[in-house]
């Protein structure tokens, strides 16, 4: 199998931009850097997950923010779903939440 070629949707892209000034604002992170680097970790680890992780398939409710999804664990509390759809070594991020979100609940 070839290299996977990952892309994201810009929706995703703004949440996750959105993401850095909310964790700020709302002082989950002192430092607006904090907040930077702990939303660049989920970027980064994405290709990683997609890579070693079992996809796994979407439930019905979910099936609209994508076929399949995987998981990060960026700490004790927080855990994120990356939604998507493949097609051979090509991904396309869709949608991001996490289980304090009420999507949560399909997973």
């Amino acid at each position: 199998m070839g290299k996977n070629v990952i892309n994201v949707l810009p929706s995703v892209i703004d949440y996750l931009d959105e993401l850095i000034i909310k964790l700020y604002e709302n002082e989950y992170f002192g430092f607006l850097e904090s907040a930077e680097t702990y939303v660049s970790n989920i970027y980064d680890f994405i290709p990683e997950l997609i890579e070693n992780q079992t996809h796994k398939q979407a439930p019905a409710e979910l099936k609209k923010h994508g076929q399949f999804y995987i998981s990060y664990s960026s700490n004790k509390r927080t855990n994120w779903y990356i939604f998507f759809n493949r097609r051979d070594n090509r991904f396309l991020i869709k949608y991001i939440t996490n289980n304090h979100m009420p999507d949560a609940k399909f997973l």
